[in-house]
């Protein structure tokens, strides 16, 4: 009896102080992220008091934040999730006090001149940054600053996310593929709402989506076939997105050039492209995202098939020159328009396929198939759970064992057909066919020789019997 009073008097005071802890660093982190957002708002509504096109700063813009990360923070470079899940597995959430300030100036410099980036990875980079320095502060151990690290990240995410469950729950999903660290998701879950509610206090408004308005969502079998389709179509454009951006960032940093002229290079040719293709593709791109989950005949033709393609350009260029900013709000464009395009081939169901787009390219590129159906809960609606869950995992096992995230550690396989380096990050582990199934495929490979050889054989016989 006494032990387990004991027990339960130690988990009383355990959940007692991390509820106190994680309160201080959501509300803290939602007042930052709140001032990020505030600044990054007023830095694209005034882009109307130039006298020529926003995007013509562009280079130079790329030029400044070059300047300005390699001065004062290289970890403020790119997209900044990547840098935080970096910081938590190699430096126990140790993270430079000056990344907050540079990644705020930066991704504001880069998003109102037009540089395709988001600000969800910023905004997670901030928080990360601001719970560091209060763990380093307050003198916490190693491995309690790890622990509030994660919580500022959830905190980041569910700020500017505006989805306080799903945001938290991204936090911590993203750091291992396979695994969610259970002992820090309490922590999570009350930093994120903690943030959400002095971010919404504080005046940051968010947008919210109810299907049922734009198209009933039936249940029935030919619609759960499309959305099977649709989870496979997501997994290839996932894949694609990944894959485009590592080569991208790998082609241009070979490029033997001076960094900041790259930058100014890599500025000059989005607004050649931007020439050719509209603006569409720079900044947020929220307003296209947002066009895509009504289904309006009339919105059809402003959305190019190639639109996904396009932007996914965009944000390596954007990104692989020296901007700053996340890659999280390009992927939901990616989603939304390439959900839009599915739609649009099959017929019907527009605004539903790019909401489900929206999430299951979340989930592809992320490795968060979790967050990723509890966010479409909590942006679409209830109606579309059970759809959205089915595309979300067929998404995020079709794109295979990688990420754009390459800090990740892997502690899973996608198929059992495979032999995975556990415990590696993304970059360094290796999938390969098991020894036992590459026998299996040699033996269906001579198998259908085999059968091949004697249907040829019959038909040459059966030809010389009629002659």
């Amino acid at each position: 009896m006494k032990k387990h009073f004991l027990e339960q008097s130690i988990i009383f005071f355990s959940v007692s102080k991390w509820l106190i802890i994680s309160t201080i660093i959501g509300i803290v982190i939602g007042g930052v992220v709140t001032f990020f957002v505030d600044i990054l708002q007023y830095a694209e509504d005034s882009r109307d008091s130039l006298g020529f096109k926003y995007y013509y700063l562009l280079p130079f813009a790329l030029v400044f934040t070059v300047w300005l990360t390699k001065t004062f923070a290289p970890n403020a470079k790119g997209h900044g999730t990547e840098k935080v899940i970096e910081a938590i597995h190699k430096k126990n959430g140790k993270i430079d006090i000056l990344v907050i300030p540079v990644k705020l100036v930066a991704t504001v410099i880069t998003i109102f001149a037009g540089g395709s980036a988001g600000k969800e990875g910023p905004a997670a980079q901030i928080g990360a940054g601001v719970a560091s320095f209060l763990a380093d502060t307050f003198r916490f151990t190693q491995e309690h600053r790890k622990k509030i690290v994660i919580c500022g990240i959830s905190a980041g995410f569910a700020a500017v996310f505006g989805t306080p469950i799903s945001g938290a729950i991204f936090g911590v999903e993203v750091l291992i593929v396979g695994i969610i660290m259970y002992d820090v998701l309490l922590p999570s879950l009350i930093a994120g709402f903690a943030a959400f509610t002095t971010a919404q206090f504080l005046g940051l408004n968010y947008t919210y989506f109810d299907m049922r308005f734009s198209q009933a969502i039936p249940l029935e079998l030919p619609l759960i076939g499309k959305v099977v389709l649709a989870g496979l179509f997501f997994g290839i454009i996932a894949d694609f997105f990944i894959t485009f951006l590592k080569s991208s960032e790998k082609a241009i940093n070979s490029i033997k050039v001076n960094a900041y002229l790259k930058a100014f290079f890599g500025g000059t040719i989005l607004i050649i492209l931007a020439y050719f293709f509209g603006d569409e593709y720079f900044g947020l791109g929220l307003d296209t995202v947002n066009s895509t989950f009504f289904s309006d005949t009339s919105i059809e033709t402003d959305i190019p098939w190639y639109a996904f393609i396009l932007k996914t350009i965009f944000t390596s260029i954007t990104l692989s020159t020296g901007g700053s900013g996340g890659v999280l709000t390009p992927l939901f464009f990616v989603g939304a328009t390439s959900g839009h395009l599915f739609g649009t081939l099959i017929g019907d169901h527009i605004a539903f396929f790019a909401a489900i787009g929206f999430v299951s390219l979340l989930a592809g590129a992320t490795n968060a198939p979790i967050a990723s159906i509890i966010m479409a809960v909590e942006l679409f609606g209830l109606e579309i759970a059970p759809y959205a869950a089915v595309s979300v995992v067929i998404t995020f096992l079709i794109t295979g064992h990688r990420s754009v995230f390459p800090s990740q550690i892997l502690k899973m396989k996608k198929s059992e057909m495979l032999d995975i380096s556990m415990g590696e990050d993304m970059d360094h582990s290796s999938a390969n066919v098991r020894q036992e199934d590459k026998q299996k495929f040699k033996e269906l490979k001579q198998r259908l020789r085999s059968k091949k050889k004697n249907s040829n054989r019959r038909i040459s016989k059966d030809k010389r019997e009629e002659i």
